[in-house]
């Protein structure tokens, strides 16, 4: 097969729409380079809507580190595109009383702002707007079916750092899930090796998350037992499986959540979809995105709304 044949396959294989296909036919002209050839895996999305899912998990965590850390979201040219537009509501800076903690939000709010850019850049017309988003109640919602808090109770994850911590614990381990989940289906070896790279960052992240955590629960046993709720809520709301693992205690850690081969696991999209949308019943929206996703692929394992 000729190499113009090649990459015209991984074009067709990646684009969402027609307007994705012209841009990326663009993109690869103005590079000169081999995209390479198209493996598209039968009955798999295209590369172009589980690069639009990512951007739609992306945005979530942007907008929740960045107005952590800086007390503002995303700018207005960051957010438009296909789709229903949506504000997110709750977030503010918080007090940070630990310097490191202070830098560690800092630091991941730059990246996955650095993120939602990427892969808006890589999608050009076909990306999705952002969703509305919910950083207020679907915390709270969150904790109470953890066990964290009682009903009738609110949970800040903006009040304090060990807040913002189990916060960010409860989206970092699900990030690097969703990444190694998606890997099989990716056809274009170009944004396989994109995806590959944001797999590692996001690792980066959830192992930072975790070792930070790991530093607070020596100093207070509490922690492990919240960590564990976060883990157990996971692990019931995203479906079959029993894999989610939480940090394991001041005496026997587990900074990395690994299988017995020492290998991170993945997440299919519906169990990425349960947790965020808080229940394995929410189907096409709830929690953190209360009008669902934008795009093609946005149906947990819950019943569906059509």
């Amino acid at each position: 097969m000729s190499e113009n044949r090649f990459i015209s396959d991984a074009i067709n294989a990646s684009g969402e729409t027609a307007q994705d296909r012209v841009k990326l036919a663009a993109m690869v002209a103005e590079a000169g380079t081999n995209a390479g050839p198209a493996t598209t895996v039968e009955d798999g999305p295209s590369d172009a809507s589980i690069l639009n899912f990512a951007l739609n998990l992306e945005y979530l965590e942007a907008e929740f580190y960045l107005r952590g850390a800086t007390g503002q979201g995303l700018p207005e040219d960051m957010v438009g595109g296909i789709g229903t537009p949506g504000q997110v509501y709750g977030g503010r800076q918080v007090d940070f009383r630990s310097p490191l903690i202070k830098n560690i939000a800092r630091e991941i709010a730059m990246d996955e702002q650095a993120h939602v850019a990427f892969l808006r850049s890589a999608l050009g017309g076909a990306a999705v707007a952002r969703p509305r988003i919910s950083l207020d109640h679907s915390f709270t919602a969150a904790a109470t079916a953890a066990g964290l808090i009682e009903p009738g109770q609110i949970f800040d994850a903006y009040a304090n750092d060990r807040n913002f911590l189990f916060a960010a614990f409860l989206f970092e381990d699900v990030g690097v899930t969703a990444f190694k989940g998606a890997a099989p289906f990716i056809s274009n070896k170009t944004y396989l090796d994109a995806a590959a790279g944001l797999l590692a960052t996001e690792a980066y992240h959830a192992g930072i998350v975790r070792a930070t955590l790991f530093s607070e629960g020596l100093a207070d046993d509490s922690v492990f037992e919240v960590v564990h709720k976060i883990s157990a809520l996971r692990n019931t709301v995203s479906g079959p499986g029993d894999d989610d693992q939480d940090l394991g205690n001041r005496d026997v850690a587990n900074l990395v959540p690994t299988d017995a081969y020492g290998r991170t696991f993945g997440r299919s999209a519906a169990q990425i979809l349960n947790i965020v949308y808080l229940g394995a019943q929410s189907g096409t929206s709830g929690g953190f995105y209360p009008d669902g996703l934008n795009g093609d692929i946005v149906h947990g394992t819950g019943p569906s709304e059509d």
